[in-house]
């Protein structure tokens, strides 16, 4: 079997933190584990994150925070064991950019229908 070729993806670097967070599904902890996400409740400002090894934390809307910039900048130092992030999804990671003129906004979808 061919393997395939993981492209490129752009975002902006200022785009919403939970949209960003919801879209790449992962999250990177203080002690510098990458989990991934199983569920993200989002009310206003503020979210109920629960990960694959069943953590559960609440965080705070914020496009400055250390969560949003390890995730911008790919700070992270080991997987979580627990957690078993499939490698293409890591690659997948891997191959994303952030960048302040160029990408996606990573907008909300409105419920219109036509």
């Amino acid at each position: 079997m061919a393997e395939k070729k993981i492209k490129d993806k752009y975002y902006r670097k200022q785009v919403d933190f939970f949209l960003l967070i919801q879209k790449i599904r992962l999250w990177p902890s203080r002690s510098g584990l990458l989990h991934g996400i199983k569920d993200i409740t989002v009310q206003e400002h503020q979210a109920r994150i629960t990960t694959h090894c069943n953590e559960s934390f609440t965080v705070r809307h914020s496009k400055r925070s250390r969560a949003a910039r390890w995730l911008r900048n790919k700070w992270y130092f080991t997987l979580c064991r627990k957690c078993r992030i499939p490698e293409w999804k890591v690659e997948k990671y891997r191959k994303t950019h952030f960048s302040p003129h160029r990408g996606t906004f990573l907008r909300k979808e409105t419920g219109k229908t036509s």
